[in-house]
């Protein structure tokens, strides 16, 4: 049959209108008509509450307001302690600076600082800034990230009026995922992101099935649209696909003097 989809549509039409009577449809007929999803099968419905699901109800969260996270986020930052945090380095207290209004900074060549929590796939929020008075250039200004799992980074950088390779600047999956769009504030304002990370999945075996995925949106826009995670992110390199669980959120100290600040920080498991 050339148009198997069309002639299975037409069909349907006719019996609904011409006979007003259930029509059953095989498993058989519909993977021929491209339809696979298996609640669709058997006889089609007639009246409107047969097709309407009243379980399970969503949990109820609060939206937060005035900058607050919502009711079921867990606060990693907060601006009044690094309680949260450790040294990436020596699983030492962490030691960047905690400010008097509320953020946090990079305390140059103290190295990365990561939670001391574990997460898999979470909804992450997060404000960063670039210092105003503008120093270096390229990768060497404003420069920092936001690790996944301690193994996938999302890029922070100072890009305003600073060429650097796509494929690292501001918002990109780093070395892999190029940006829809460069959507930085001024230097030494706030920016936001809030990025949908799903982690890949394992075997047993230790072979990845399923690929982790990235959406981010940078000051309220699509920047990464669900890109597809080809591995870690290396600075020099291939992509590796090491088996894992779950691991902390870790920030970067680039080492350069990046000054890069940080606040509001929270997270959604998924």
């Amino acid at each position: 049959m050339k148009y198997p989809f069309v002639c299975l549509l037409a069909f349907l039409i006719f019996s609904c209108n011409e006979k007003s009577e259930r029509v059953h449809i095989s498993k058989e007929e519909l993977k021929e008509a491209g339809i696979t999803y298996p609640e669709y099968t058997g006889e089609e419905p007639t009246k409107p509450e047969e097709t309407e699901l009243y379980k399970p109800v969503p949990p109820k969260v609060v939206p937060g307001i005035n900058n607050l996270p919502p009711s079921d986020a867990t606060v990693l930052f907060d601006g009044n302690n690094l309680d949260n945090w450790i040294s990436s380095r020596d699983s030492t207290v962490a030691k960047w600076h905690v400010n008097a209004d509320g953020s946090m900074t990079v305390n140059d060549k103290t190295g990365d600082i990561q939670t001391k929590q574990n997460f898999g796939s979470v909804q992450l929020h997060l404000e960063w800034s670039s210092p105003a008075e503008i120093q270096r250039e390229g990768q060497n200004r404003g420069n920092s990230g936001v690790f996944f799992q301690n193994l996938y980074e999302v890029q922070v950088l100072d890009n305003n009026d600073n060429d650097t390779y796509v494929n690292g600047q501001v918002g990109s999956i780093y070395k892999q995922h190029i940006p829809l769009a460069m959507a930085s504030v001024p230097s030494g304002e706030w920016n936001t992101y809030d990025i949908i990370y799903h982690a890949p999945e394992f075997n047993e075996e230790g072979k990845k099935t399923k690929s982790g995925t990235f959406t981010v949106l940078h000051n309220g826009i699509l920047i990464q649209d669900h890109v597809e995670i080809k591995g870690t992110t290396p600075f020099i390199g291939w992509p590796k696909n090491e088996p894992h669980g779950k691991g902390p959120i870790k920030l970067q100290d680039h080492g350069d003097n990046s000054r890069v600040s940080y606040r509001n920080i929270w997270l959604r498991e998924l």
